[in-house]
């Protein structure tokens, strides 16, 4: 047996299960669903991207410390997977504890960090973005319009945050060290630009065509 790649795959499974007891009571906006899919689809995205273990195990931890106790499950996760995994962890996280700041700063904030992100951070990111826009786009498809109350931003908020992404991403610098990004990044656009076109934003496919 390749004791390495048991090795790889305990640390792995040891993420998934902190994940499953972090976000056990959470599920996702609007719905039923456990949260622990999203988790799941973020780092099977990641994976099929090409992460390596570090970036899918920080994929299935990436809402830790926002989410589930700040600095101290920071620190855990740290302890338990290592600085890189930590590292990408704290890079995808735009609010650490309960007493978050004002959504809209939050957001600006976290878009002017990924323009310095490390590609890591990137990748990890922007498989984040692409499941929770894939999830807009399939409830837009089922019940239209009154997805937007599920969003602290609303239709416009939310719209608004996604274009934003979509020029951070690929004019971060390190965006172009890591051949794994570009194609992910394509596959967002592509994504949100349906979304604007289910939202009924024409003027946004017009552009989306332009770049």
């Amino acid at each position: 047996m390749d004791t390495k790649a048991s090795a790889r795959t305990r640390r792995f499974e040891d993420a998934l299960l902190l994940a499953v007891r972090l976000h056990a009571s959470q599920t996702r906006k609007g719905g039923r669903i456990p949260y622990i899919a999203h988790l799941l689809g973020v780092a099977s995205i990641a994976l099929q991207y090409g992460a390596d273990e570090d970036e899918a195990i920080a994929a299935l931890l990436h809402d830790s410390i926002e989410d589930q106790g700040g600095k101290r499950t920071g620190e855990l996760v740290r302890e338990q997977f290592g600085g890189r995994v930590a590292e990408i962890v704290y890079g995808c996280t735009d609010s650490e504890g309960f007493f978050k700041p004002p959504w809209r700063k939050r957001k600006e904030e976290y878009i002017a960090h990924l323009r310095d992100a490390i590609p890591s951070v990137l990748l990890v990111s922007a498989a984040d973005k692409l499941e929770n826009a894939r999830s807009i786009v399939k409830d837009l498809r089922r019940i239209g319009e009154p997805v937007w109350s599920r969003f602290t931003g609303r239709k416009e908020g939310t719209l608004w945050y996604y274009r934003e992404l979509l020029r951070a991403f690929p004019s971060a610098p390190q965006a172009v060290t890591d051949e794994r990004l570009r194609p992910l990044f394509d596959e967002l656009r592509r994504v949100v630009l349906e979304m604007e076109l289910l939202a009924g934003n024409h003027e946004s496919k017009a552009e989306g065509h332009r770049r």
